[in-house]
């Protein structure tokens, strides 16, 4: 019998072992980091159709639009879109989700799953699913193990109660958590049969899970409920009280629960598996030529042998010449060189970035809107240059700045623009000027993309010189775009 199972996607984290291409603005759960879908997509796509109810999806308010333009560019409508006001680790995000759930199925398996992990063979996790949630109907915590390949220092294990020979997805009692091992106790426990990598994903029903916070973590459970009791509907989002978040502790579901719980079931997973840890693994998992070599498009190796040379702008072309063991990503702002053995320590390279006041550290020159998203172009004293790309039947908010003026050229379909009380159509190869001062707003009636080049001149070109009048997405004064 197939049991409907309610997906929970966590898609909050800011991914900085993948920098400079994932960012604070711009994680790598969005990033295109393995073919033609982001890695959120493949996610939810992994987790839809047949046996799945429609998914609920936790982030943060950066990114809440991204999370619904990507879903819809996929077909998939969620059920609920929780916005934590802060990161709070995986317990409090989970406990919200079944919070959530409860009031409106309170007889439901939730499965949890980080959305920015790479699992090839969709049919088999399916079925690895499937095969635990008679234990997850009868009040198991099931947590998913994957078989390990390598003597991995960087992840906790899981201890089965008996060795298992080919990794079949048999739902057994976990005997135990390993916290992250040296590289000795990794190889023996590689060898051994008995261990698996902990992947982080869980199956459990919804009661049975509430029940475990009561019992364990009786503050949190108090305090998400309370943010969830004073949740706020904006948009199709829900909205975590910012106040009472504030009081719940940071906590991931393994110490908080699972490490206290003793109805815990483990299934092993002998499928292909990846979190995307690093660069190494990005490398490890597009899968290298016989010389070792994952090139991009926009990439040349001369000579190379096991290395990964990346460029992600088509107008910038990444040479490598007798590179061994090097990981080399290239961006228009930024470029990332590192030998593929300190892939892990490519988060030093954000913490010094902040240090020095860079905004590379955590800032994407492409800035992402609810409405669609611009690039800075050129940047001088006075003025700066920048390309705008509007979504279709999507709106700029109704504002006007003090201390710049403005030129608009579209270059792609058409523009509904509004300067005070005019209102015309700008269509391809047509400027308009707008006056310091003066009310506007530019909106895109078409069904393509309408994208201009915006000169804007004067004192100051910061973003928050906004003042919003009328605003479909509520933002405040002062908010950007």
């Amino acid at each position: 019998m197939t049991h409907i199972v309610h997906p929970v996607l966590l898609a909050g984290g800011s991914g900085t072992r993948l920098w400079p291409l994932s960012r604070k603005s711009y994680p790598k759960q969005f990033a295109k980091l393995m073919g033609e879908n982001s890695l959120f997509q493949a996610s939810a796509q992994r987790l839809s159709g047949a046996g799945f109810a429609a998914p609920v999806v936790l982030t943060g308010a950066d990114y809440r639009f991204v999370v619904t333009e990507q879903l819809a560019a996929v077909e998939i409508a969620p059920a609920d879109i929780l916005i934590e006001p802060e990161g709070r680790n995986t317990a409090p995000a989970i406990l919200a989700a079944a919070l959530s759930l409860a009031a409106r199925a309170p007889e439901a398996l939730m499965l949890v799953a980080p959305s920015d992990h790479v699992i090839p063979d969709t049919a088999a996790f399916r079925a690895a699913v499937q095969s635990a949630t008679a234990e997850a109907q009868e009040g198991q915590l099931v947590t998913f193990g994957i078989r390990p390949n390598r003597a991995e220092t960087g992840y906790g294990w899981l201890e089965m109660s008996s060795p298992s020979v080919d990794f079949a997805p048999k739902p057994q009692p976990l005997k135990g958590f390993v916290e992250k091992p040296d590289h000795a106790t990794a190889e023996a426990m590689l060898k051994g049969g008995q261990y698996l990598w902990n992947a982080g994903i869980f199956l459990f029903s919804v009661k049975s899970i509430i029940a475990a916070f009561e019992a364990y973590a009786p503050d949190m459970l108090a305090h998400v409920r309370a943010a969830m009791d004073q949740a706020e509907q904006d948009l199709g989002f829900t909205r975590l009280s910012p106040e009472a978040w504030a009081q719940v502790a940071e906590d991931s579901i393994d110490y908080a629960i699972m490490e206290r719980a003793d109805n815990l079931t483990v299934v092993p997973y002998g499928g292909a598996w990846s979190d995307l840890g690093g660069w190494d693994a990005v490398w490890r998992e597009t899968g290298p030529d016989e010389s070792g070599l994952v090139v991009s498009q926009s990439a040349t190796a001369i000579d190379c042998h096991d290395t990964l040379l990346r460029a992600e702008d088509p107008q910038q072309h990444l040479v490598g010449i007798g590179l061994r063991d090097i990981i080399a990503v290239a961006m228009p702002d930024a470029v990332l060189v590192a030998h593929k053995d300190r892939a892990q320590d490519v988060k030093k390279a954000v913490a010094a970035l902040k240090a020095k006041g860079a905004t590379q550290a955590e800032t994407l020159p492409r800035d992402f809107r609810p409405w669609g998203w611009f690039q800075s172009l050129v940047v001088g004293s006075r003025f700066q240059v920048k390309k705008i790309s509007v979504h279709p039947g999507a709106a700029l908010s109704l504002q006007s700045h003090h201390h710049r003026s403005e030129h608009w050229i579209v270059v792609e379909g058409t523009a509904k623009v509004t300067i005070g009380d005019e209102v015309k159509l700008v269509s391809e190869n047509q400027s308009v000027y707008i006056p310091l001062g003066a009310t506007h707003r530019m909106e895109n009636p078409g069904k393509v993309p309408m994208v201009l080049i915006e000169v804007q001149t004067g004192s100051y070109l910061g973003e928050d010189d906004i003042i919003r009048y009328e605003d479909v997405y509520a933002r405040g004064q002062g908010a950007k775009g």
